[in-house]
């Protein structure tokens, strides 16, 4: 799902920030953090948050996420003192304060010839998922709320994009993980993934059925 903003982009499935459709390499870490401020705007998201994010049961200097803002600050061209995308929260952490518009939206005969559908299967609940990001956790008001005592109250996200589907641990106590492999960054999800929030078990599908032509024909189209 590409997030616009100024003359950027920004894309988590594809992990790219362009500038007027030029790609800005920023490194892995930089991206993360941008992702993720964007992703929690316009709120301030505390430094132990983002390092335990970044760098999750590691210890790191203060420095370390410092010299990352200062990164994408220069990819984005902004400056701290007059800050027209990210804003320091001086002593607490810092915060995305850009203006984000929604992408274009995707005329009837460019738009893909398939329906997809996603959905997380858990504690022998469906849980469809929604186009964009759908956070998991022990909230009640999530989109996949899980009551277990090993899930966070916001423990991961899960984007949908046209193309795919991402997951994403949200710094969680207990970790997210997919076949027992541990969740560090964004990861593509394949049908039939097994994944764990702590210890629940869950699994991941994705159907993609062919849509007919009737079916993306506009209303009124009939007999014209």
């Amino acid at each position: 799902m590409e997030i616009r903003f100024g003359p950027f982009a920004l894309n988590p499935d594809t992990r790219q920030l362009t500038r007027n459709g030029s790609e800005i390499h920023i490194s892995r870490k930089a991206f993360e953090l941008l992702v993720t401020l964007v992703a929690e705007r316009p709120n301030v998201v505390g430094k132990a948050m983002l390092q335990e994010r970044l760098w999750p049961g590691t210890f790191v200097v203060e420095a370390n996420l410092s010299n990352l803002v200062a990164e994408i600050r220069d990819a984005l061209g902004d400056e701290p003192r007059s800050p027209r995308f990210v804003r320091t929260s001086h002593g607490v952490g810092y915060a995305f304060v850009g203006e984000v518009v929604p992408a274009p939206p995707v005329q009837p005969e460019a738009a893909q010839a398939q329906m997809t559908a996603n959905w997380l299967e858990c504690q022998g609940r469906q849980f469809p998922l929604a186009p964009g990001e759908n956070i998991i956790g022990r909230d009640p008001d999530l989109a996949v709320s899980l009551i277990a005592p090993t899930v966070s109250r916001r423990h991961a996200r899960v984007i949908v994009s046209h193309d795919g589907a991402t997951i994403e641990d949200f710094g969680s106590k207990n970790g997210t993980f997919i076949g027992g492999v541990p969740v560090r960054s964004p990861i593509r999800l394949a049908h039939g993934d097994d994944i764990r929030f702590g210890t629940l078990p869950a699994k991941f599908y994705r159907q993609v059925e062919a849509v007919t032509e009737t079916a993306v024909r506009q209303p009124g189209a009939e007999g014209s």
